[in-house]
Parts: C-alpha cells; structure tokens; sequence
C-alpha cells in the first residue's frame, strides 16, 4: 500500500506538503499547481489516507467556553486593526469549536484593581494574551486562569503563537538594499516604557545594516512609541533639520502610512525621494497613497491558531508547551 512518503515522491514535494493538501489545511500558502500534483500523485497511487481522530464537537447543550482575551494597542481599544484581525480569528475559531470570548481586556485596563478583580473572578476557561505583562501580573493571572496562551509574548512556560520579527526586518532592508538604496531608516517603538533597543524589529535592523555594511545615523531612526501623530511629527522634524535618508523601514503598516501622510504634507515625492516599506499588510494598507510595499504577517491566522491551541488546551492536551512560528511573506506595491 502507498505510503505518504510515496504519494511526496511522485509529486516532488515534501511530506509535510502531502499532509496538508490532503487535509484541507490552509494555514500554509501554496499554488494550485502543487495542490493538484499532490492529489494526482494520490490517485495514481492509489493512496488511502489513514483516519484520524478529530477533536468531539461539543455535545448539545453542552456548556458554552468561556475565553478571556488580553487585546494589545496602543490606539483606542477597537481601532488598532491589526490586533482586531487577531481577535477576528480568535472569536472564528472559538465560535466553530463551541466558545466564546466572554471577556475582553487591554494590559492598561488591568492597571484598574476593580476591572483585574472581575477577570480574575470571571470563572474563564482560558485566556489569549497579546502582550507580554509585567512578571507579577503574568504569574497571577496564571495561578488563577487554568489555561493560557500567548500571540507574541514570549512567556514562558506557556504556549506561544508568533511571526518570525528578525525575519521581517531582513526581508525588509534587504528587499531596499536591493532596490539601491544605502540610507536606510528605521521607524518602530517599543512596548511600554522599554527602550527602543528592546524590539527584535529593530535589533534585526541593525543586524542587517551591519552585514550590508551600512552607516546608521542617529537622526534615521524614528522611535514613535507607535503613534501615529507623534510619527508624523517626527518625520518632519528629520525633514526639517535635512536628515532624512533615501528609504525607511516602518515595523508597522500604520506607522509607514504616518509617514506617507507626513511626506504628502511636506511635498515629498514617495517612492522618488523616499521609499517607504511597511509591516503588517493591514487591508488599508493597499489603499495608501502610493499603495504600501509590505511584510504580510498571517494575524487573523495567528488568532486561528491560538484559539485553536487553547481549545486543546482546555480540552487535555497536556503536552510540553509550544512555539508555533507562522510564515510571513513580502508584497510589492508601489512605496517603495
């Protein structure tokens, strides 16, 4: 009888790629090309997949789960819409696996004693956090809350859902460096009152220019503390006293489109005088005037996956925890 490794042979794809072509799983970009030389390859063979167990669906009139989320922005609670696709994968999953965010919080909320008393005492299944939160607070909230997993957060021991931060940066100056330019900087902050130097964002830039061999200037790094008037406001200070490179790295697609307002203001030619390249690939970011060259970052497919690994969670997975990195792709548009 075929075996999978038989079926990727034929195909001239891995293993792993036969898996999830016959499991319909979409977490993973991949052409249609490949999808039907697998399922040719399988056919040919006549290969039979083995069955495997699914998770129960919830019986009926079973009780509903009840998930807290720890939402992170530095925006208005509901207008960071990077964080909302998050949540939007989050509530997806939780709606198909029978749960519910029943409770929704940001780490500044939590610095109110009544609004950290009533997550505390909400009697949750679980919680997804977005935000790495003070030692203290994290150790509390997991003496009290049974299951918890992070998007990001780097905490351990629990489980993690990320995007590959040194990744985005090296694809990001090379992809510039590629284009031509030399003068590169960098626009980001940090979270909290942490220093710049804290972001694995901006310490890959750094990484990277070094290796290229290029000069960094104190005046091309922005640290906007992710907000948007405040990057705006920086960008035409560096204007003003004449040191704006030739390109800038934005660790966020909202900041980059500060900057593009703020280079609009100031009659600045974009991509012609300053090349602009984004990270995140926010839906309006295609929309920006010039349209954004980005870093596309899976999140409503990071909130799937955390939803999805707290439902496991809940339900007896007692594994050692896990770090799940998903992949992160760049696309051109016309900023840079």
């Amino acid at each position: 009888m075929a075996s999978i490794r038989d079926v990727a042979r034929l195909a001239q794809v891995s293993p792993a790629t036969v898996s999830r072509v016959l499991n319909n799983n979409q977490t993973y970009k991949m052409t249609e090309e490949t999808r039907r030389n697998v399922l040719r390859a399988a056919a040919e063979l006549g290969y039979k997949a083995l069955v495997k167990k699914q998770p129960p669906a919830p019986a009926a009139g079973a009780r509903e789960l009840s998930v807290g989320c720890l939402l992170a922005t530095t925006r208005g609670k509901y207008s960071d819409p990077y964080y909302l696709s998050i949540l939007s994968g989050i509530e997806a999953e939780l709606k198909r696996a029978g749960g519910v965010v029943s409770l929704l919080q940001t780490e500044q909320e939590l610095d109110d004693s009544a609004v950290l008393d009533r997550l505390l005492s909400a009697g949750l299944d679980g919680l997804v956090m977005m935000r790495p939160l003070s030692a203290p607070l994290f150790q509390l909230l997991r003496s009290r809350i049974p299951h918890i997993v992070g998007i990001d957060t780097g905490h351990m021991p629990i489980d993690n859902i990320e995007y590959d931060h040194c990744r985005v940066s090296r694809m990001a100056v090379e992809y510039l460096y590629g284009k031509g330019h030399r003068q590169i900087g960098f626009i980001g902050g940090s979270t909290g009152d942490a220093p710049l130097t804290r972001s694995r964002r901006y310490r890959s830039y750094l990484e990277v220019m070094a290796e290229l061999g290029l000069e960094i200037k104190p005046q091309w790094v922005l640290n906007c503390a992710w907000d948007d008037k405040l990057c705006m406001k920086l960008v035409e200070n560096a204007h003003r006293a004449g040191g704006l490179p030739t390109a800038f790295y934005a660790a966020s697609d909202l900041m980059a489109m500060a900057a593009l307002r703020a280079f609009y203001q100031l009659g600045i030619s974009v991509p012609g005088q300053v090349a602009v390249i984004g990270m995140s690939n926010i839906e309006m970011s295609q929309y920006a005037n010039p349209p954004l060259t980005t870093i596309d970052v899976p999140a409503e497919q990071m909130g799937v996956v955390a939803a999805r690994t707290l439902v496991g969670r809940i339900r007896g997975d007692d594994t050692l925890p896990k770090r799940i990195l998903l992949p992160s792709e760049l696309i051109e548009r016309d900023s840079a």
